[in-house]
């Protein structure tokens, strides 16, 4: 059966029902511009992904919106999509067994899109799965570590709004079908500081949550630690601190995670500067800047990130996930939170 997203009518951008000006956003617009953010992030920074930040100001200067004629999500949004379904599905009930029969049934059994079904870690997941080994099992390939859950991880932070550590420990589900150690953390990072930014939490509180859900001395909690210390420095600071330099690959989780939370603590949970700080720094941009996007709109609602951004994200194209095709970030956004209570009119 073909995973299914609401049916009725998705609000545009910045309508978000149920907000009452003056009083700060309310979970539906928090977790819309969670969820928009992340796509917005990831159309933004997908240009400049595995550029250096020199090669990023040959090309375009400094980017400051998007650069691609028609831009759209790319894997990371499908994945999110995917995620976020399957979490609509099952809730606070999700099983390792829901997940590996979702990518089955939606993925590794399905024809696949021009992506071959995105990154390093989900082919790896992807020919285990189709080996007919099963989760754990299927997780144990050489890109483990990657932050292909991380991308995915924003939908557990908007479900489990306010409560980091079930956050945390739903996307760890999520993740034993793909994931192992670092890989882990990372997703885990992401789905507990959404959480807290869902609550209303500042950005000091979001790190912080962040940090409390993976171990002290995780390669994660490190390069964390050390990005939003050297925030106050500026990006050039943040990637100075994290980036692994001399290694070719730019999807190592522990990084990305870190460069998404230096933008995010930079920008002070801006939207704008948190993204466009992201994008501008390179590497794995189109997971950073969805990562902080997420992140910075849980923190300021939909209503904080810009119209002419918001306006080109439209259904997933399904070029990464053909089942995804069709699907709204936002539905899914609307899906996975409550909906707004009707405030009464007084009768005269």
């Amino acid at each position: 059966m073909a995973p299914t997203a609401r049916t009725t009518p998705v609000p545009a951008a910045g309508n978000t029902p149920g907000h009452t000006p003056g009083q700060g956003p309310g979970p539906r617009e928090r977790g819309r511009g969670a969820l928009l953010g992340l796509a917005v992030g990831d159309a933004l920074g997908a240009p400049a992904e595995n550029l250096k930040p020199s090669e990023i100001r040959a090309r375009w200067g400094r980017v400051t919106g998007y650069v691609a004629e028609h831009p759209a999500g790319t894997d990371d949004t499908e994945y999110a999509i995917f995620s976020g379904l399957l979490l609509a599905r099952h809730g606070s009930d999700l099983t390792p067994a829901h997940v590996e029969a979702a990518w089955h049934e939606w993925i590794a059994d399905r024809d696949e899109g021009p992506f071959r079904g995105a990154g390093f870690s989900e082919r790896g997941t992807l020919e285990n799965l189709r080996r007919g080994l099963a989760a754990p099992i299927s997780a144990q390939h050489r890109h483990a570590w990657s932050d292909g859950l991380a991308m995915r991880a924003a939908p557990f932070g908007v479900f489990a709004a306010g409560r980091p550590a079930e956050a945390a420990r739903l996307v760890a589900i999520d993740g034993s079908v793909s994931h192992d150690g670092e890989g882990i953390y990372g997703g885990q990072a992401v789905a507990a500081g959404v959480a807290a930014a869902m609550s209303g939490a500042p950005p000091g509180t979001v790190i912080a949550s962040a940090l409390s859900v993976v171990p002290d001395d995780s390669w994660t909690a490190r390069s964390l630690r050390r990005a939003v210390t050297a925030a106050r420095h500026g990006e050039r600071a943040v990637r100075s601190a994290v980036v692994v330099g001399g290694y070719p690959w730019t999807d190592l989780a522990p990084e990305a995670v870190a460069l998404a939370f230096g933008a995010y603590a930079a920008a002070d949970g801006d939207f704008r500067d948190a993204v466009l700080t992201a994008v501008n720094m390179g590497r794995d941009a189109d997971t950073t800047a969805a990562v902080a996007g997420a992140l910075a709109g849980a923190t300021r609602g939909e209503s904080a990130i810009p119209a002419e951004w918001a306006r080109a994200i439209g259904p997933a194209r399904g070029s990464c996930l053909p089942s995804m095709a069709g699907h709204h970030i936002l539905a899914v956004a609307d899906a996975l939170t409550p909906a707004p209570t009707p405030v009464p009119v007084p009768v005269p």
